[in-house]
């Protein structure tokens, strides 16, 4: 039976096309699902409160984790190997700005430039050989040494990842704690297989740190202290589930204040702002 597993299909760059990038626009499921892991990384990383930190999205594809950053607060970049992926970015207005790269050569950034850095779904791909002169565990490490360089210090690394073997997990470890960095696993429901969800937590030097606990709640329990901060960051965007945020007028308002905080130049605000416009006849 042939695998279901996205990266045994063939490169990135070539398994994420045009099809399977709209489908992270449009599917309501995958939408969700990569929200709250989203959410749970950005809570992992453990950045200053009331402060808007610049924070690097490896693997950022369509934009969904960027646009969670962007209702926290928060700048980010964005670092894909998918070109279809990153043009459906733009197309939703993604805010953070959108680099074309393979995580596997290694961040293209200078020393110390950001605050934190989240992954989804993205580092598992680097332990496949998908071209012959591909060796897993040298890109491993070149992208760990690399994305080491460019945090500031003190600065954490969260990456969820979806590994296939033990022996991946073993490699992957081995190679960030080889480029710097401490931390290490933590692990959201062990004892469910459909819920159990998996984070590399990565501290770049500075201060010794405490690793986070995971999650030991019952799957589907509404009640999580722990995701409480975002649960009130995005209340006001919870009766908009099911329409475009990006037509309600709650939207347009605080995107023109984050651009006026940028020095854009703005529309001023009327009665009129994100009114639906009559059709052409």
């Amino acid at each position: 039976m042939a695998s279901k597993r996205p990266e045994h299909q063939g490169p990135p760059d070539i398994f994420y096309n045009e099809e399977e990038a709209r489908k992270y626009s449009q599917n309501t499921h995958i939408i969700d699902v990569q929200t709250k892991l989203s959410e749970r990384a950005i809570e992992l990383l453990n950045l200053p409160d009331e402060e808007s930190c610049l924070v690097l999205d490896i693997g950022c594809g369509s934009g969904l984790s960027g646009e969670v950053l962007t209702e926290l607060g928060h700048q980010w970049i964005g670092l894909d190997i998918s070109q279809a992926m990153l043009d459906v970015a733009q197309e939703r207005e993604s805010e953070g700005d959108l680099i074309l790269g393979d995580i596997g050569y290694g961040m293209p950034f200078r020393a110390g430039s950001f605050d934190g850095a989240i992954s989804i779904s993205a580092l598992q791909w680097l332990c496949q050989a998908d071209k012959s002169y591909h060796n897993p565990v040298k890109r491993l490490y070149k992208f760990f040494s690399t994305l080491y360089s460019c945090l500031a210090r003190g600065a954490r690394a969260v990456l969820q990842f979806y590994p296939e073997t033990p022996n991946q997990v073993d490699m992957i470890t081995q190679q960030a704690m080889k480029a710097g960095f401490t931390g290490g696993l933590v692990v959201d429901y062990p004892n469910s297989t459909r819920a159990k969800k998996m984070f590399l937590c990565l501290f770049a030097g500075g201060q010794v740190q405490q690793l986070p606990k995971g999650l030991t709640g019952e799957e589907g329990s509404e009640e999580i202290p722990s995701q409480a901060r975002f649960d009130r960051e995005r209340q006001r965007y919870k009766n908009l589930r099911g329409k475009s945020l990006k037509k309600s007028r709650t939207w347009i308002m605080e995107k023109k204040e984050r651009w006026r905080n940028k020095g854009r130049d703005v529309r001023p605000d009327s009665k009129y702002t994100a009114r639906k416009r009559p059709k052409a006849f």
